[in-house]
């Protein structure tokens, strides 16, 4: 496999960036080899950004050794074969239709938003975007703003129908949450990133909920209204081609096989462009400080399809 020595540093520094160690020589070439193609890929896709031809630029991140169809293998934190839950605490969103939206929201100037997290290689994205939706509800109601354990639903929201770092939904994750009378923090209940037995702690009740809402299918007014007027929501999408995305507004062909959920924390415009403001869990260096900014108002990568928000 032919190399470029002249990236060798660059090639250094990021493994150094992402801690990645490759045991076999044969693996650090292959790994060597896929990172030089999609550093191209990047070049190559801002070059074109430069020119207006894109409103986003690519990066590098941890992703960047990984072709696109194991990347694509590695969003299993969503399961598709799962109906979305219904009753039991789940109540339909009345959309006005008639209320003035405001132009910009960002949940995260209200100081209700808790750091980026990254959830490592456990397909446990259901419960990172269930417990940012938690965390941002209960600071708006107590002005407290207190990290929740993903762990506590990866281990115990089996029962709802999860299949911990094999998958789940927000909402099956808000079911538990119910049904148990509450969750952990994260200070009870740390993140280990793999599958273990229940271990709740019911002297430690850091929010308690009444229920959730489900949002109309496909209907980015409803999911504006939301976000606007309540409270961080819940979203699924197909985030297939999100693994070389660096900074700006993501508008890029995108399916809807509903693969990853992530936090719908605001939406804005710039340029005349309209996105939504989302808060994902592949740590602070992946998109813009953990972030990404996606086109809002056509649907993109089904982000209006399943969507839902704690009460």
């Amino acid at each position: 496999m032919a190399r470029d020595p002249a990236l060798d540093e660059a090639w250094s520094d990021w493994k150094r960036t992402h801690n990645k160690i490759y045991r076999e020589r044969n693996a650090e070439d292959f790994r060597r080899t896929v990172w030089e193609d999609n550093l191209h890929t990047i070049e190559e896709h801002n070059r074109e950004a430069a020119q207006g031809k894109h409103t986003f630029q690519m990066a590098l991140n941890q992703f960047s050794d990984l072709t696109k169809e194991e990347f694509k293998e590695k969003l299993n934190g969503l399961r598709p074969d799962l109906p979305r839950q219904q009753g039991g605490g789940a109540t339909v969103h009345e959309k006005s239709g008639t209320l003035a939206l405001p132009e910009f929201v960002d949940w995260r100037n209200t100081g209700c938003v808790t750091p980026v997290k990254d959830q490592g290689s456990c397909g446990s994205c259901w419960a990172f975007a269930a417990v940012g939706a938690l965390e941002s509800l209960l600071c708006i109601q107590t002005r407290r703003l207190i990290t929740l354990s993903e762990q506590n639903l990866v281990d115990c929201a089996w029962p709802q129908g999860n299949y911990g770092c094999n998958g789940g939904w927000p909402s099956r994750a808000f079911q538990y949450v119910l049904q148990n009378n509450g969750m952990n923090s994260e200070r009870v209940y740390p993140y280990t990133g793999q599958d273990g037995n229940c271990r709740f702690q019911s002297s430690d009740r850091a929010v308690r909920i009444q229920g959730w809402v489900d949002l109309p299918q496909d209907d980015e007014r409803a999911l504006e209204e939301a976000v606007a007027f309540n409270v961080p929501v819940t979203v699924a999408v197909d985030a297939s081609s999100f693994n070389l995305y660096g900074s700006g507004i993501f508008d890029y062909p995108c399916g809807t096989n509903l693969n990853h959920a992530v936090l719908a924390v605001g939406y804005g415009v710039q340029n005349g462009i309209p996105y939504w403001i989302i808060k994902n869990s592949w740590g602070p260096y992946w998109g813009e400080n953990g972030y990404m900014r996606m086109r809002r108002g056509v649907n993109l990568c089904g982000v209006a399809r399943v969507a839902s928000y704690p009460v």
